[in-house]
């Protein structure tokens, strides 16, 4: 039923939004939620819809299942092991799923920065044989190509 907001949000709107929040350079957060309002008249056709975003909530986004396991000022020593044994398998899984994405998009940033900073250097390097040679962008990516093969 909300195939269409749900391709409309992440392939049209975040185009949008990201910039506007200052995020264009950035992956869409790894873990927030968004409250949506249907604008639309009743009885509008699915693909006709039209939604608004009531809130973006990024910094206190709570996995329900682990709220016992939450430090208050009445449970200052709350931890996982306050979580009952029938939801820790499941608070395990979504941890390790949030935990491996997290580590996914860690390490696409280290790649890009390994691959700009290893660009700068074979630069500078050419630059060292001749102005032209670091300003040649097609030899530059040519031995950048050569350099992962």
């Amino acid at each position: 039923k909300f195939q269409n907001l749900t391709d409309n949000f992440l392939k049209r709107d975040m185009a949008k939004i990201m910039p506007s929040i200052g995020l264009e350079r950035e992956p869409i957060p790894l873990w927030w939620t968004t409250d949506f309002i249907n604008a639309s008249p009743p009885g509008t056709k699915l693909e006709d819809e039209k939604w608004i975003v009531g809130e973006f909530n990024c910094s206190c986004v709570g996995i329900s299942k682990c709220l016992p396991a939450y430090c208050k000022d009445d449970t200052p020593n709350a931890c996982f092991d306050d979580i009952p044994k029938k939801d820790q398998a499941e608070v395990r899984k979504i941890g390790s799923l949030v935990g491996k994405k997290g580590l996914s998009i860690l390490a696409k940033v280290a790649a890009a920065k390994r691959q700009s900073a290893a660009e700068e250097s074979l630069k500078a390097l050419l630059k060292t044989m001749g102005a032209t040679y670091a300003g040649d962008e097609a030899l530059v990516k040519k031995l950048m190509t050569w350099k992962r093969s």
